[in-house]
């Protein structure tokens, strides 16, 4: 049996309500964790976390990933000891750059720096370190701790990232490291080897990526490729393994620029939505996690939109493709 976590990856974009029954379902079904998203323009997801952490007892939650261009560490502090409290104590503290921030006129100055100065502040404020944190960026002036009582002093800690200095950040300083946006198991040894400046700790990869499973492969990896089209034409230039056709990436960005994600997703190949996402039926889904797993990943996690509707895909992902890996 594989000790590998097994997890669902949610976008917040659904009503209220909505994310307590996801979150039994995926419980039920023997999920490990469920992460949200804190993508641009939609819900903030704590949110969606607090409420699935009162619908749920054992799956590990967290955001993937809170961002500290656009809230600042002192506030990601206290909505992961909010987490935390109402979860009792499942919490995780994800955090990444982010992307599309040009949208919205933020600069992402020094941008390693900043995340690694962040997670000093978080630790301490989570902690009850009050001996004060020096940043450049981001700090704690000495004696500074909260004012109202924690679940507990330490949570893990996340870090999102493709690169080669903010993996090595990430070797220092936190639990796991999430490849976002791929299902390429040759990524596994390129991550493996950016992180090994942390020699001695251990901190786990975690894949995730867009998931389309349905009994109708074909109509899943059709819709996965219209969903998987903005997500490639942000970290497709990132993967280091894959030699992508010239002037593909151009056309998917000109294509995801004006809207026509359909149009776009048509430009991918079988071969590419394979490296890019999970996509088609319930065995196909498996066989490509089962590569990840393989590979050596710690987490696979399954994201958005999942199949034909969130709550069928979630189904068919808990009834018959964690079956599989888990034999």
């Amino acid at each position: 049996m594989s000790t590998v976590e097994i997890g669902l990856g949610l976008q917040s974009d659904k009503a209220v309500g909505e994310y307590a029954h996801i979150g039994r379902i995926a419980e039920d079904h023997g999920f490990d964790v469920i992460s949200v998203f804190a993508d641009l323009l939609y819900q903030p997801p704590i949110a969606a976390l607090l409420e699935i952490a009162q619908a749920t007892d054992r799956v590990r939650l967290g955001a993937a990933c809170w961002n500290p261009f656009t809230m600042h560490p002192y506030e990601i502090a206290g909505q992961a000891l909010a987490l935390d409290q109402a979860s009792q104590g499942r919490a995780y503290i994800g955090l990444a750059r982010g992307s599309w921030m040009d949208t919205i006129r933020v600069r992402q100055d020094r941008p390693v720096q900043a995340i690694e100065e962040a997670i000093a502040v978080i630790k301490a404020l989570t902690s009850g370190d009050d001996r004060g944190v020096d940043g450049d960026i981001f700090g704690l002036e000495t004696d500074t701790s909260l004012r109202y009582p924690r679940f507990r002093d330490e949570m893990p800690v996340l870090i999102g990232t493709w690169g080669p200095r903010l993996a090595a950040v990430a070797g220092q300083v936190a639990d796991e490291v999430k490849i976002g946006g791929t299902a390429n198991p040759a990524m596994v040894a390129v991550m493996t080897k950016r992180i090994a400046a942390a020699a001695g700790r251990s901190v786990g990869i975690v894949i995730g990526a867009v998931t389309v499973v349905d009994e109708d492969a074909e109509f899943a990896r059709s819709l996965a490729r219209t969903e998987v089209a903005m997500y490639i034409d942000v970290v497709g230039r990132l993967d280091p393994t894959l030699d992508l056709p010239p002037g593909l990436l151009d056309e998917i960005h000109s294509l995801v620029q004006v809207g026509d994600s359909n149009a776009a997703g048509q430009l991918i190949s079988d071969d590419i939505l394979d490296m890019f996402a999970f996509a088609g039926s319930p065995e196909q889904v498996a066989s490509q996690a089962q590569r990840l797993i393989d590979a050596g990943v710690q987490r696979v996690e399954f994201g958005t939109p999942h199949g034909r509707t969130g709550t069928s895909g979630i189904e068919l992902l808990g009834s018959r493709v964690l079956p599989l890996l888990r034999r």
